[in-house]
């Protein structure tokens, strides 16, 4: 009898024991501060990728590239890249009541005499949402003065759309689709009171010779910063 009462004694001590722990396990821990709690999600944040820095520019450069898309085709928001933050923001509502022909954007670690990475405007079946990045194939160059400022746009097509993957050459488009091209950048701003003037458009290796002039600024100025 007295093994009996032992035995039933040991169980009631592990039951309580492991009552304890159970209870302890699920006990709520104290809610750190509200500085504590925005230093520990830092820590952990990993570091964005910048699109204009991190993103490579494609290994066929200067004929075909990567492009990040800043507007999408079909749309009147001028969303443009903030170069502090690497994010895609709100610039404007067009004034007018035209709307991008096409998708635009940047081509990656480049840089124009105006400070920013080369324009490109992606000719392509579909709308590519902001900040997506697509391969495009360089197929000319349109000159462009904007308020009295050297502007150029390279035209691409998108390396991967089956329905113009095929053109190489910008003289190889419909004369209407340059029509469109040209009359969209010489009105888009009138309404802005903002002088706009484009000249005629040039052959792809122009565009290629421009894009690696851009590829050459850049390089150029990563050097000069990192000796900084």
């Amino acid at each position: 009898m007295d093994d009996q009462i032992n035995g039933l004694a040991n169980v009631d001590d592990q039951v309580n024991g492991l009552a304890k722990q159970v209870k302890q396990m699920y006990r709520p821990s104290p809610t750190p501060k509200l500085n504590q709690r925005i230093i520990s999600s830092m820590s952990r944040r990993s570091v964005a990728a910048h699109p204009w820095h991190d993103l490579e520019i494609g290994p066929e450069a200067p004929e075909i590239f990567n492009c990040v898309v800043e507007i999408s085709k079909g749309s009147k928001v001028k969303y443009e890249l903030d170069k502090k933050t690497g994010l895609i923001k709100v610039d404007r509502i067009l004034y007018s009541s035209v709307v991008y022909p096409h998708n635009y954007g940047f081509i990656p670690r480049t840089l124009c005499e105006d400070g920013d990475p080369m324009d490109v405007l992606v000719l392509m079946q579909e709308p590519i949402v902001p900040g997506a990045f697509l391969r495009a194939r360089a197929i000319g160059l349109m000159p462009m003065i904007d308020q009295g400022e050297k502007d150029d746009k390279i035209i691409a097509v998108c390396a991967d759309d089956p329905e113009v993957r095929h053109y190489t050459d910008i003289n190889q488009l419909p004369p209407h689709r340059l029509a469109e091209i040209r009359r969209f950048f010489e009105d888009y701003k009138k309404n802005e009171n903002k002088e706009v003037a484009v000249d005629e458009f040039l052959p792809p290796q122009t565009a290629c010779d421009a894009i690696k002039h851009s590829m050459d600024l850049y390089a150029e100025y990563i050097l000069q910063t990192l000796r900084r």
